[in-house]
């Protein structure tokens, strides 16, 4: 393959992880619109869809104050979308979980996205996915690192 052809490969694939964020963002503009929410709420059920949560790893994991947490949770809570539970070893501690019902609207919105997603990924060989998986990772890396550097950037 020629320096060119590859070039222009490189290039393909950056216009194409381009085009497939903003598809992303439109689908999760939608949602979070379905299901009355804001950006960082739905970024919170993603998160709490995986795994339960402290207010605190919240906090960190969504860039959040405390008390900005707080009025998302209680926001949430108000939709019937997470739960708050005392931690059985120390009630003085609460884990977030997302509720049955923000469950149900979650998979009507993303569960037919998951089902197709599957059906074209199965369409790959082992190999070709080992190479799908690897740039995903990378891809998400580089845009973490990006982030932190872009977070340090002066304010206006």
């Amino acid at each position: 393959m020629s320096r060119e052809n590859l070039s222009e490969l490189v290039e393909q694939a950056g216009r194409a992880a381009q085009t497939l964020q903003a598809a992303v963002d439109g689908v999760d503009q939608a949602a979070a619109a379905v299901l009355g929410v804001n950006r960082t709420d739905l970024r919170c059920l993603e998160i709490l869809w995986h795994r339960e949560s402290t207010p605190g790893e919240l906090a960190a994991e969504l860039g959040l104050t405390s008390g900005s947490v707080t009025t998302m949770l209680d926001r949430l809570a108000k939709l019937d979308y997470v739960a708050r539970h005392p931690e059985p070893g120390d009630r003085r501690k609460v884990k977030i979980r997302i509720t049955d019902a923000a469950t149900a609207k979650v998979m009507q919105i993303y569960g037919p996205i998951a089902q197709e997603g599957a059906t074209e990924v199965a369409r790959y060989s082992a190999a070709e996915l080992r190479t799908v998986i690897d740039y995903l990772r990378r891809a998400r890396e580089l845009q973490e690192r990006h982030r932190t550097r872009i977070a340090d950037l002066p304010k206006r």
